[in-house]
């Protein structure tokens, strides 16, 4: 099959030697006499496609040596959720993980870490990103899971400029050194260069520097030999980068080693068996990863399976370290528990946490003084949110959620709160008990639904109407069930308990005995309700994969459509207000090639059926009390319309349209367009009464740093206001 393969490979170079041939006079003649580094090129971008494919699956062992040495810091570097555990006075750490890898088409890895040792804790991982840069086919149209455009995508001469530095090896056996740069500056463009060998246009080595988040990256890659099975796989690592962040400056280095022990190639033109698994089913490209808490930490048993030795430096961080534990463990004082709490709790307020808690899960929560995560938009202000988060996993692949979030409005002076768990008890069906219990947004009754039929659209002004806003106190119950794949039925109850913010001067007393008791209902000063409420979901071509017992999807080529149903009862808890509540929704995310998506959404939604007192809630048209990033609803926010209108209707029908791309309008920038890693396009539209239609345009562009959108609002075909949206996104892509 091998050689099936390469010759038919090198027809096609022949083939388009010839091509290259017979088109040089036609060159000539137009005065466009084509580079040789173009030439090569376009040899090199058609194998491309068909060596990113060529490996199926593969099975290795991966060693990773890494150094990390601060060169500067300050306090800030505690605000790097991605940032180990420091020791005072210690610049160098030093670490050592040996792992397992499975590799499946078209870029699934599991990652099983077998052995770890080093001077930190929490050095491997680091939010899960270190391991990513052991993760290239670098013949991907896109490097580290579209950070980057690789220079050899189909479109790459769009964007690179390439060049032949020096021509090696024998005459009937060369080999080219090509460099690239990209033709406009861009986090998302990588330079440096690669070593493609002739005849069969595979690359033997290639280093690629380049920007991403606050680290300048310089990676080098060394690919097997030509005729080997591990000839388009990499086999050695050399990774050096530099972190800056607001003074602190810090240099890390890792080395790393890779032995296939197995390497099946693509099997595309044989006849498979035919598989009793669904055709959405994708077990078999992932599986599920060991636990890392059980990996081997014993320094005689690294010795044997170390392929790369320690220099003396590094053995002298060893044997600072391990007589740093030893000193530790002898003369170990006593601290006053006061100065140790409050030691503690400064760190808490600093410091990014992630806790693992033997037997009963990890809990996870960035420091509590973050101004990271403060973001700012035109309807709600300037906000700041926290979130935690606990996890436990139980026999059989059962999990528990539990996720607390704290956020304060400053424009609307409201502190909100929720505390969100979920537990899968069978996972397999995506069977879970979801409890969520908080504050929502304030919201006034139905009446003022009745005041706004008497205002003309033309003259229509919240301004007019006064307002008796309620706090919302609110339980929530749901049971999910997966019933076949990708059709999800879920039915619970919600209870609310909705108090006035400015308490009535009207009081019920004796001494009013005279007023009607219809009045006196009416001045209520709290209102319960009771609704149960019902969700089908629908994903048609669902892909999935068991990971252990647990049903993990992935995604779908199609549409997900869902439909909504609650009923407000009276009577159950001292519930007041009888009303019916439809939705219907339909989002889909259509990827359109190298980095770019269009997304798409609508939504209907109506009340019916209201007797007495209600206030007008959907699930899916709502106002967002603590405003999130750049990946929101699928863009289904209208950043510009005013809170009130979220609960001004008894129906609503709305769209939302968004496209999202690298290097569109910004590039044409040069000097600014390095730190723009995405732009997007919006268009969303409202209709409902007094809105015939609400119409919101938009355009944002996101960076390492932040995210911003400009936005512009038409209400009734008439021009309305201007406005933005900001968050911090550091770190959080």
């Amino acid at each position: 099959m091998k050689y099936i393969i390469r010759i038919v490979f090198l027809v096609c170079s022949l083939f388009f030697t010839y091509l290259e041939v017979m088109a040089t006079p036609i060159s000539y003649r137009h005065g466009n006499r084509r580079s040789p580094a173009d030439s090569i090129m376009t040899k090199v971008l058609f194998f491309a496609p068909f060596y990113e494919r060529i490996i199926s699956e593969y099975n290795a062992e991966l060693y990773v040596k890494g150094e990390v040495d601060i060169r500067k810091k300050n306090h800030l570097i505690h605000y790097v959720p991605t940032m180990f555990r420091l020791r005072k006075g210690v610049r160098k750490y030093l670490m050592e993980v040996y792992s397992d890898i499975h590799f499946t088409a078209p870029n699934v890895y599991d990652h099983k870490v077998k052995a770890q040792m080093g001077t930190s804790s929490d050095f491997w991982e680091l939010d899960g990103r270190l391991p990513e840069y052991f993760h290239i086919n670098i013949y991907s149209p896109s490097l580290l899971y579209d950070k980057f455009v690789s220079p050899l995508a189909p479109n790459a001469m769009k964007y690179y400029t390439y060049r032949i530095d020096s021509i090696m090896g024998e005459a009937h056996n060369l080999n080219y050194k090509i460099s690239f740069v990209p033709k406009t500056k861009s986090f998302q463009l990588v330079s440096g260069y690669f070593v493609v060998s002739e005849n069969v246009w595979s690359v033997r080595e290639i280093r690629l520097s380049g920007h991403s988040e606050m680290l300048r990256i310089n990676l080098l890659m060394r690919m097997g030999d030509v005729g080997k099975s591990d000839e388009f796989l990499p086999v050695h690592y050399d990774a050096n980068g530099i972190f800056r962040f607001l003074g602190n400056v810090i240099n890390c280095k890792y080395i790393a080693a890779l032995n296939y022990k197995t390497i099946i190639q693509e099997k595309s033109f044989l006849v498979h068996p035919k598989s009793t698994k669904s055709e959405y089913d994708l077990s078999d490209s992932y599986t599920l990863s060991c636990d890392t808490s059980h990996c081997l930490l014993d320094t005689a048993y690294f010795k044997t399976i170390r392929p790369i030795p320690l220099s003396f430096d590094e053995q002298k961080l060893y044997q600072d370290f391990f007589l740093h534990l030893d000193t530790l463990a002898r003369f170990k004082k006593h601290r006053n528990k006061i100065i140790e709490l409050g030691g503690q709790l400064g760190d808490a307020l600093i410091n990014n946490y992630r806790v693992n808690l033997s037997k009963m899960g990890s809990i996870r929560f960035s420091p509590l003084i973050n101004p990271f995560l403060l973001s700012y938009s035109g309807s709600n202000g300037f906000a700041y949110r926290q979130d935690f988060k606990y996890n436990v996993l139980f026999p059989g692949d059962r999990l528990l959620r539990v996720r607390p979030k704290l956020g304060y409005n400053f424009k609307r002076k409201e502190f909100y709160w929720s505390f969100n768990s979920d537990f899968d008890y069978w996972p397999q069906k995506h069977a879970s008990i979801h409890i969520s219990v908080g504050n929502g947004n304030r919201i006034y009754s139905s009446d003022v639904l009745d005041k706004l039929k008497s205002i003309p659209d033309s003259i229509f002004d919240f301004n007019q109407i006064h307002l008796d806003y309620f706090n919302d106190l609110y339980f929530k119950f749901r049971h999910s069930w997966e019933i076949v794949n990708g059709l999800s039925l879920d039915i619970g109850f919600a209870m609310h308990k909705r108090t006035e913010v400015n308490r009535s001067n009207f009081t019920p007393t004796k001494s009013s005995s005279d007023v009607p008791s219809d009045i006196i209902d009416q001045l209520r000063h709290t209102y319960n309700s009771f609704a149960p409420r019902a969700s089908l979901s629908w994903t048609p071509g669902q892909y999935y994969y068991m990971n252990g017992k647990r049903k993990v999807n992935l995604y779908s080529k199609y549409p997900t459509l869902s439909i909504d149903w609650e009923r407000g009862v009276s009577g159950v808890f001292n519930s007041t207000g009888k009303y019916e509540r439809f939705e219907f929704d339909v989002q889909h995310s259509v990827p359109l090639g190298l980095m770019r998506h269009f997304y798409y959404r609508f939504g209907w939604g109506a009340f019916t059926n209201q007797k007495e007192m209600f206030f007008v809630d959907f699930a899916n048209f709502t106002r967002s009390n603590l405003p999130i990033g750049w990946n929101d609803e699928i863009g289904g926010v209208f950043q510009l319309l005013d809170g009130r209108w979220y609960n001004s209707s008894r129906k609503y029908i709305r769209g939302h349209l968004m496209y999202e791309a690298p290097f569109f309008l910004i590039r044409h920038l040069k000097k600014y367009t390095q730190y723009v890693l995405n732009e997007r396009f919006y268009l969303n539209a409202l209709a409902v009464p007094h809105l015939k239609p609400y119409i919101e345009a938009g355009y944002g562009i996101g960076t390492n740093l932040f995210d911003f959108g400009a936005f512009v609002s038409f209400a009734n075909w008439k021009y309305q206001e201007i406005g933005c949206k900001f968050t911090f996104e550091l770190f959080n892509r």
